[in-house]
C-alpha cells in the first residue's frame, strides 16, 4: 500500500475521469476517459488483486461521498484529481476500473481507469507488493477494451470516438524510483546493476514504446505527468530524520533528472506521432509550491500525514484501522505517508484547469479538450 508514492501526486492526476459523456445522439459527448498509472489515480483495481498494495479499508475514503464515506481503493480520504477534474468539466461518470464486474457493455464508453497502486513504467517496480498492474499490463487491458468498443459502436465509429474524443492520463513514474531503483534493500533494485543515468534512459525508452503502442491502438489526446517531490513526502521525511523544512536531496534529484528527459520525449512524440497531442503536467513545480509555501493555501502542515503511524510526520505505517487520524484533515498536505489528501488534490486540480504554463506544457488542458 503505499510506499507508493506518489507519481506524486498526481498525478495527476490527471485522472481524469473526466470526459466521458458521449456522442450528441447516443449521449457520449466528449468521449471517454482513459487512466493510467499508480496509486495516484487508481479507482479500485487493486482490490481485485492479492497485492499488499491496497487502499479497500477505512479511513481511506472517509469523505468521498459517493461511497458514503465508505473506502473505494482510492488511496486519500476522499477524491483523487481525476475526480475533481470530471466534476469541474461537468463529467457524469468516474472512469470504471478495469477489473471491476461492472466495466462492461455501456460503461466503458464513459472511461475505464487501469491504474494499479504500486507500479511502475519497469514491470519489476513494485514487486515487494506481490502484485499490480505494470504500465505494459495496463496497455494490454486498454487492448482489451479497444476491442470492445468495436463490438459496441462498429469499427468505424469505435476508431472516430477514441482517436477524436477520447482523453488519454499517464500518471506514473514515481514508483520506478522510490519502490524499485531507491529501495534501501539494494538487492532487489535496479541500483544495483545500474547508474541512475542508465535508469533513466531506460524508463524514458520503456515509457516512449508504451505511449507509442497507445498511439497505435488510436489513442490521440495524452495527458502525461512528471514525477513530483518525491522526496518531500513524509515517508522520506520519517526514515531519513529530517526536520519539517527539509526534503530528500537524492529523490528529488532523480525526479528532476527524469523530469527533464521527460519533456525531451513529449516534444519528440509531438512532432514525430502525425496528429497525437501530448501535454506534460508538471507536477514536481506545482507539488514542491504547495509543500513550501503551504500556510498561502490554507494548510497547517506539508510534513505529518494525517493518516499514519510512526516517526516524528508519522510516515511510517500506511493508513489503516489502527492509525491515527487527525481532526482537521483539510489541513493536511498529504493523507497517509506517500499520498495527497483531497484539499491538496482541491488545490492541484484548481491549478491544471487554470492552465499556467508554468504547470501545463505546451498547451492547456481545455486547449487539448477541444482540439
Amino acid at each position: 500500500m503505499a510506499m507508493e508514492a506518489f507519481a506524486f501526486f498526481f498525478f495527476i492526476i490527471i485522472n481524469f475521469s473526466l470526459f466521458g459523456n458521449g456522442d450528441d445522439s447516443n449521449g457520449l459527448g466528449l468521449g471517454a476517459s482513459f487512466l493510467f498509472g499508480d496509486s495516484l489515480v487508481d479507482a479500485g483495481n487493486n482490490n481485485y488483486l492479492p497485492t499488499l498494495s491496497k487502499a479497500n479499508i477505512p479511513p481511506n475514503g472517509i469523505d468521498f461521498q459517493p461511497s458514503g464515506g465508505n473506502p473505494t481503493g482510492r488511496f486519500t480520504n476522499g477524491r483523487t484529481i481525476g475526480d475533481i477534474i470530471g466534476e469541474e468539466l461537468g463529467q457524469p461518470h468516474y472512469a470504471v476500473p478495469f477489473l471491476a464486474p461492472n466495466a462492461t457493455g455501456n460503461a466503458i464508453l464513459y472511461g475505464v481507469n487501469y491504474a494499479s497502486g504500486g507500479s511502475g513504467i519497469m514491470n519489476a517496480t513494485g514487486r515487494i507488493f506481490v502484485n499490480r498492474l505494470s504500465l505494459d499490463i495496463q496497455v494490454d487491458y486498454f487492448n482489451i477494451t479497444r476491442k470492445q468498443i468495436d463490438q459496441l459502436l462498429g469499427a468505424s465509429q469505435a476508431r472516430d470516438y477514441v482517436m477524436n474524443k477520447s482523453l488519454f492520463s499517464v500518471t506514473i513514474g514515481s514508483n520506478d524510483f522510490l519502490n524499485n531503483y531507491l529501495l534501501p534493500v539494494l538487492s532487489i533494485g535496479a541500483r544495483v546493476s545500474e547508474s541512475p543515468d542508465a535508469f533513466v534512459d531506460d524508463l524514458i525508452n520503456h515509457l516512449r514504446g508504451q505511449l507509442t503502442r497507445l498511439y497505435q491502438l488510436d489513442a490521440r489526446r495524452f495527458v502525461v505527468a512528471n514525477v513530483g517531490p518525491i522526496g518531500c513526502i513524509p515517508y522520506q521525511k520519517t526514515i531519513n530524520q529530517l526536520s519539517e523544512d527539509e526534503c530528500v536531496a537524492l529523490p528529488n534529484q532523480m525526479a528532476l533528472q527524469y523530469n527533464s528527459r521527460l519533456k525531451d520525449l513529449v516534444t519528440e512524440l509531438n512532432q514525430n506521432l502525425p496528429g497525437a497531442k501530448f501535454v506534460l503536467a508538471n507536477v514536481y513545480d506545482l507539488v514542491m509550491e504547495l509543500v513550501t509555501n503551504y500556510a498561502q493555501y490554507g494548510f497547517s502542515t506539508a510534513s505529518t500525514a494525517c493518516c499514519g503511524n510512526g516517526g516524528q510526520f508519522a510516515g511510517i505505517i500506511p493508513c489503516g484501522p489502527t492509525s491515527s487520524l487527525c481532526s482537521d484533515r483539510d489541513k493536511h498536505v498529504f493523507w497517509d505517508p506517500y499520498h495527497p489528501s483531497q484539499a491538496a488534490n482541491v488545490h492541484i486540480a484548481k491549478q491544471l484547469l487554470v492552465g499556467d504554463p508554468k504547470y501545463v506544457f505546451p498547451i492547456t488542458l481545455q486547449q487539448l479538450i477541444d482540439h
